[in-house]
């Protein structure tokens, strides 16, 4: 699988496989590292986690697998976010869901991920959101301490509009090289608030989390994914393609931003699905087509 370079010295597997759902998976340590190994040979090589995710639970689960085949690291690449304070049962004095995006606890984040991921170094560490209190300077001071103690190779920003992101990059020495938003033939947000024009213009590669629209485009549920369900349907058998989701993916990868599809799914067989994606070239037309079933009208 081609890569897809961010910078110079930071290249991402275009697929990416997104570990949001790994506490459902019910895996042990031994299943998810063949999992891992499989997804790895299919030639996805990156890893996308949050410190909240499962509860705070999937990134140690991640890296008490991949510590049983410690040299696997070398060819990975981790990527986490942080910045979300949930209302826990393992942080009982929490009264109230917030964010939190101060020197402190960005760092207190950063060390309790290469904890719980075993290692010593994280590839891309992400903002999870942008958030109505924000001091960019605490954000650039973190940043620069973890870059200089080389926790954190590169930083980014996940769900930031391109206003919130040019805002923090004008504090950084060490620029964000990537937004993490959602992307998919149901959600147009960032085809409709300039996003994915400024990614063009600053040369950014985006990551698309729920490509697949959390699977409302296999259930559709109303007017607007029952018209695009329809639409991928025709697509998928004048393409010939035997799966919708592959079709979704094709359309995701055939935008010119190089958008990276995360792929949540603990299924080999679907994963491999959005890799297969990657050797089919979608007519323009039949792109509009999909995108104009997701506007309910034609182009003016």
């Amino acid at each position: 699988m081609q890569g897809i370079k961010l910078t110079n010295d930071l290249e991402l597997s275009r697929i990416i496989h997104g570990n949001w759902r790994l506490a459902e998976w019910k895996l042990s340590n031994q299943q998810l590292l063949a999992l891992t190994q499989q997804i790895i040979e299919l030639g996805i090589t990156s890893f996308d986690h949050a410190d909240i995710y499962g509860n705070y639970s999937c990134e140690e689960l991640f890296g008490d697998a991949i510590k049983l085949k410690k040299e696997l690291r070398q060819h990975i690449q981790i990527i986490t976010k942080c910045g979300i304070k949930l209302i826990s049962d393992k942080y009982p004095e929490r009264k109230v869901k917030h964010y939190d995006y101060g020197y402190d606890h960005i760092i207190l984040s950063v060390n309790n991920s290469l904890k719980n991921f075993g290692t010593d170094y994280i590839d891309l560490l992400l903002l999870h959101r942008p958030a109505p209190f924000f001091n960019p300077d605490e954000v650039a001071k973190a940043f620069s301490e973890l870059k200089k103690t080389g926790k954190v190779l590169h930083f980014g920003v996940s769900n930031f509009s391109p206003l919130q992101f040019e805002m923090l990059n004008s504090y950084l020495d060490d620029k964000l090289v990537t937004n993490q938003v959602e992307i998919s033939p149901y959600c147009l947000e960032h085809f409709e608030n300039g996003n994915m024009d400024f990614f063009l213009k600053e040369r950014i590669k985006p990551l698309a989390w729920s490509p697949l629209a959390g699977g409302r485009l296999f259930k559709p549920f109303d007017e607007r994914s029952k018209r695009l369900s329809d639409a991928l349907l025709k697509v998928s058998k004048e393409l010939k393609i035997d799966s919708v989701d592959k079709t979704i993916y094709s359309w995701i990868l055939k935008h010119p931003s190089s958008i990276l599809p995360i792929v949540g799914s603990g299924k080999i067989d679907r994963i491999k699905n959005a890799v297969e994606a990657l050797h089919i070239d979608m007519p323009l037309e039949l792109w509009y087509k999909i995108y104009n079933a997701s506007t309910g009208k034609e182009l003016p």
